[in-house]
């Protein structure tokens, strides 16, 4: 009789086998691959969308428009990643193929939801067949779709969620907790921004650079994305306060 570690090992190895009490491990493990990434934050707003990122730059030689994380797909639609970033280097291209060929083939731009489901059902396709592994990468899919910004989140499992607010990445629970607190449904993108950076200022725990954060906004007027300047963001950085309630504390 095989002992239990080595009966669990077969279940930890297989994508296609599920184990006793119903879990993928693999899948579970890309989930992991996820919750390790950089921290991405989107926000749905009146106006429009907003995606904040972390680029966590770890040395000083690396050249920091290198790192990319806040990804266009279409003009209406932009992706936020965490996880693996040649993973979803390789989604994204596919997402771009999706989007030019609903413009070919339809003649009009694609749909933000049918995009994020085209995704999903590729991504969850990687569940069920042995010989290749899930992807380690989650996305914030935002976009407008006939003037109605929205905000879809993947995981490795191919799972498709729409969101008001939400993060992916290892700072995930803290800025959910932010946005549960802060979040207003007609906020709009001026408004959001301070509050994408307050969550992400939580999730580092003190340790925020704000050189390597990245923002990119969909707005509902032009239905265009673009990624801000380094000076739009610095404007909004003079202009929040970053001090925690411990440094407030400690400056006293």
């Amino acid at each position: 009789m095989q002992p239990m570690n080595a009966q669990m090992g077969g279940y930890d190895r297989a994508i296609t086998v599920f184990s006793p009490d119903g879990r993928l491990y693999q899948v579970e493990y890309a989930r992991e691959a996820v919750k390790r990434g950089t921290t991405a934050v989107g926000v749905k707003c009146s106006d429009g969308v907003v995606l904040i990122v972390d680029k966590r730059v770890s040395t000083k030689l690396l050249e920091q428009s290198s790192i990319e994380k806040i990804f266009k797909v279409d003009d209406h639609i932009a992706v936020a990643s965490s996880g693996l970033v040649g993973d979803a280097r390789a989604l994204v291209d596919r997402a771009r193929v999706e989007s030019q060929v609903n413009r070919v083939t339809y003649n009009e731009s694609i749909d933000v939801e049918t995009l994020s489901k085209k995704i999903c059902d590729h991504m969850q396709t990687l569940t069920q067949y042995g010989g290749a592994r899930p992807y380690g990468t989650a996305l914030l899919i935002a976009g407008i779709s006939d003037g109605v910004p929205r905000l879809f989140e993947t995981d490795p499992s191919g799972t498709l969620l729409e969101y008001k607010a939400s993060a992916i990445g290892t700072g995930r629970p803290a800025v959910m907790k932010v946005f549960e607190e802060d979040y207003e449904e007609d906020m709009k993108i001026v408004e959001a921004i301070p509050m994408g950076l307050k969550a992400l200022h939580a999730a580092t725990e003190g340790k925020f650079d704000v050189n390597n954060v990245e923002i990119g906004v969909i707005g509902t007027e032009d239905g265009g994305f673009r990624r801000m300047s380094r000076e739009e963001v610095d404007k909004y950085v003079e202009n929040f306060n970053f001090d925690t309630p411990e440094e407030k504390q400690e400056e006293e």
